[in-house]
């Protein structure tokens, strides 16, 4: 079998291909036959070494893959040779609020998923919805988790008839506004690039505004929600003094990261005008996972990839999705 292995710092150029014997595996544990992986900007902050949890020497980079059971251990009850799965980020987040013992994750602190074949706790493994394919699973366990958590992870969460804003239009991005409107919210999106307008709204975006040809964009979504504000905003780009001036009375802020890496100072006077609420998701728990599978499997959704490229090539799939603003998930496939 083959994998990549990196420490975490030494950048897209510092992942190695390596051949070596497969694992057995142990009690409780899977072997999973990778098909294909998919890249979160999470993978590329782990190459960089700016990654907020430990990442381990030699880490088999990547929390994001899906493929078939080929042998379980002793004790596995749950899946069985031939299954179609994918892995939960956090194997150990099975369910409720985040604790540092969940904390352990794929690509970090435990190997990842850019391997031929990975050794996976039962307990990690979600089945993949049947209409997705392996490339389009393997988007599912970092993007959509984070967006499903974004929008329902806090009490009674979106619900129909909120107005929710998206910035950008990266992995989470997509998944929100897609998921979102699923949930019966309206969907106003802002983005950098005005090819990406209409792709937005083809993707359910009642609204679009492009924050480069108005920089103050807050206002203009101000404008289209007659000066109430949203219920929601989708954070994934930094920007959340603007964000916070979109917000409605009450409403909430999922604050996901910044693209930039830039992290402005914030006037806590934004939070207090509003009586905001804002939050962080870490992506999220098994049973997370498993609901919001039950909600693609419902309404057939399709996750939306950009390009997929071969095992092979796996570092020019990274260059790809660092420099390329892809609209969709960058897939790298075993097979």
């Amino acid at each position: 079998m083959r994998s990549y292995h990196v420490n975490s710092g030494d950048g897209i150029d510092g992942l190695k291909l390596r051949t070596h014997e497969p694992r057995t595996p142990g009690i409780g544990e899977v072997a999973v036959a990778v098909h294909a992986v998919s890249l979160s900007f999470r993978d590329l902050l782990v190459l960089r070494g700016q990654y907020v949890l430990p990442v381990k020497p030699d880490v088999i980079p990547v929390s994001d893959g899906a493929g078939q059971v080929i042998a379980v251990g002793p004790g596995v009850q749950r899946v069985r040779p031939g299954d179609r799965v994918t892995a939960a980020l956090f194997p150990q987040w099975l369910d409720g609020p985040l604790k540092p013992q969940h904390l352990s994750q794929l690509g970090g602190s435990l190997d990842g998923m850019l391997t031929e074949l990975a050794v996976l706790p039962e307990q990690a493994l979600v089945p993949v919805p049947e209409h997705l394919s392996y490339a389009e699973a393997a988007t599912l366990p970092c993007a959509a988790v984070t967006a499903w958590n974004a929008l329902t992870g806090d009490g009674p969460g979106t619900q129909p008839g909120h107005t929710v804003l998206t910035t950008g239009s990266g992995g989470v991005s997509l998944f929100a506004v897609q998921l979102a409107k699923l949930l019966g919210a309206k969907v106003i999106a802002t983005t950098g690039q005005t090819e990406k307008e209409q792709r937005l709204r083809d993707l359910g975006a009642d609204e679009v505004v492009n924050h480069r040809a108005v920089p103050d964009w807050h206002n203009a979504v101000r404008d289209i929600t007659y000066g109430r504000g949203v219920d929601r905003v989708v954070d994934t780009a930094g920007t959340l003094e603007q964000s916070l001036k979109s917000l409605a009375i009450n409403g909430h802020v999922a604050f996901v990261g910044s693209l930039s890496g830039e992290w402005p100072p914030l006037d806590p006077r934004l939070l207090f005008g509003v009586a905001a609420t804002v939050r962080a998701p870490a992506v999220g728990s098994h049973a997370q996972f498993t609901k919001l599978n039950e909600i693609i499997t419902a309404h057939q959704l399709r996750p939306v990839t950009d390009r997929a490229f071969p095992f092979e090539e796996a570092g020019t799939a990274f260059r790809h999705y660092e420099s390329a603003s892809p609209f969709g998930k960058v897939i790298i496939e075993m097979r």
